[in-house]
């Protein structure tokens, strides 16, 4: 290691199922490492990152610190389920009272990611996909924001970069849950990202008052420094800016937005960097400029509300469970530096639509280009591990051979329809993560940006619904259950004798989609 690490591991260390490897990052309170598995089926990834937190050591005062931080990360990791939030799998505690600096470690075993915007801005050109990355980090705070959540620390430093050129979002041991218009999180942000009416805000017992807004300033400066490569406040230190930002508030400074910013994108940093919390613009409509803006289109992902149907259907129809990924916390995991030169993905040249999950979905097997970013999306907004693109992909394969204009009016009362043979009737019930209204049944042509996203959410809700004790791959019982019901291959101990032909071309398919080591 090169510099010394909060909590140092050697390599080789095991804790769990997982063995340490090399080092990512370190921040003040943590560290974060590279570790592979030794243990366990397919449902977990060969590697992953562990997060090293030194709970269990310290004096009184420090470990009442890093449990409220701690407690606060995993609280959110727990109850949010959103695909911009890097993915924990389990939360271990080190027991090895022979190393007095480990025992008591609370460990969060995290989705690996390639790289952090921090490292991606320090390279030469800017990232040629700045909106792009941008969309997408708005799309994860909208996602926090209707969850009743604040980052409280957004930074290019917490913004991971996967494999596939998407994005997660991190850092959320200063995240704080509303209560009303506010929420009360620890006193400590970035100068540079915080707004003005923060920068000297009284702090209660509870901690300092904050606001969704808070994150949508950060936005607004960290779009602006992707975009141009500067801070839209003048001064040469983040003290000096801090000054300017507070000289802004009273109505003595100005922004001094770069000529290099992009003349569609002026309006939107404008509409984040308001003198006051009051004008700034909300998650929801940034999203929507941003998506116009960014050429991304919208998908609206809300948190569930369940609507049962009045009745029971071929694929049982009630609301799905939450969307995907649980998010990797803050320290040091996404820092400046941690990914070197050349790391793939926004930016890098490597990642396009043709590429676009490379890492989890077959480039060379035929999936066409067009549907990757859907069937990828689909994947990730599910939390349930079985639930990947190839999955996805093997699925529409067998349903439609990946033909959006499928019409089969004759499979059953309603017939089935599109890329992935919904019935219409269906298909209102997953179309949106908390459906449509009767009256809104969609109508055939389904397209396939309604149909694709709909089968990710459904298989997140059939997952966790079929019996742990069924034999096979529960991927492909996954499937089945999508082409019958949970009940019926529930009742039948694996793949009921009628769609055994179907889940064998979804096996065939699977294996032929899914990349080498991934199997």
């Amino acid at each position: 290691m090169s510099e010394p690490y909060a909590v140092p591991v050697p390599k080789g260390y095991r804790v769990g199922r997982w063995e340490v490897r090399e080092p990512i990052a370190t921040g003040a309170f943590g560290s974060v490492y590279a570790a592979r598995r030794t243990a366990g089926g397919p449902e977990l990834p060969e590697t992953v990152a562990l997060k090293f937190l030194p709970t269990g050591t310290g004096t009184p005062r420090q470990l009442a610190h890093l449990r409220e931080l701690v407690e606060r990360e995993v609280e959110l990791y727990r109850r949010l389920r959103q695909p911009r939030l890097i993915r924990m799998y389990e939360t271990l505690t080190v027991d090895d009272p022979d190393r007095p600096e480990l025992d008591g470690a609370t460990v969060l075993v995290l989705e690996r990611a390639e790289g952090s915007l921090a490292a991606l801005l320090t390279a030469t050109p800017r990232p040629g996909a700045g909106p792009a990355l941008l969309a997408q980090i708005g799309e994860g705070l909208a996602q926090l924001h209707r969850a009743g959540w604040v980052h409280g620390d957004l930074k290019p430093a917490n913004v991971l970069l996967l494999a596939d050129g998407s994005v997660r979002l991190a850092d959320f041991n200063l995240a704080a849950e509303l209560e009303g218009t506010h929420a009360y999180g620890p006193a400590f942000s970035t100068p540079d990202y915080t707004p003005p009416e923060l920068l000297w805000s009284d702090i209660g017992v509870r901690g300092r008052r904050i606001r969704p807004s808070a994150d949508v300033w950060a936005f607004g400066v960290l779009a602006h420094l992707v975009l141009t490569g500067s801070f839209p406040l003048p001064g040469a230190t983040s003290a000096a800016r801090r000054d300017a930002a507070a000289a802004y508030a009273r109505g003595g400074e100005e922004l001094r937005l770069s000529p290099d910013l992009p003349e569609a994108w002026r309006d939107i940093v404008r509409s984040c960097l308001t003198r006051t919390h009051e004008d700034r613009v909300d998650s929801e409509t940034l999203l929507r400029r941003l998506a116009a803006v960014a050429g991304t289109g919208h998908r609206g992902l809300r948190l569930p509300r369940p609507r049962l149907p009045g009745r029971r259907s071929r694929r049982t129809a009630v609301l799905a469970a939450t969307t995907a990924t649980v998010a990797v916390a803050a320290l040091g995991y996404g820092l400046a530096g941690w990914a070197g030169p050349g790391t793939p993905g926004p930016g890098s040249g490597r990642v396009t639509a043709a590429t676009y999950g490379a890492a989890e979905l077959r480039t060379d097997r035929g999936v066409p280009v067009r549907y990757r970013r859907l069937i990828v999306d689909a994947a990730h907004d599910c939390v349930q591990q079985e639930v990947t693109p190839a999955l996805i992909a093997a699925m529409l394969k067998a349903e439609s051979d990946f033909d959006p204009e499928l019409s089969d009016p004759d499979a059953g009362p309603e017939g089935e329809y599109g890329i992935a043979r919904w019935t219409p009737s269906l298909l209102r019930w997953w179309i949106r993560p908390d459906g449509l209204p009767a009256e809104q049944t969609p109508r055939p042509p389904l397209t396939p940006e309604e149909s694709i996203p709909a089968v990710g959410r459904y298989l997140c809700f059939i997952e966790p619904r079929l019996r742990q004790d069924l034999p096979g791959d529960r991927r492909v019982l996954v499937a089945a259950a999508y082409r019958t019901s949970t009940r019926k291959v529930n009742a039948a101990g694996g793949v009921p004798p009628g769609t055994r032909r179907y889940a064998a071309r979804v096996a065939h398919y699977l294996k032929e989609y899914t990349p080498a080591g991934k199997k």
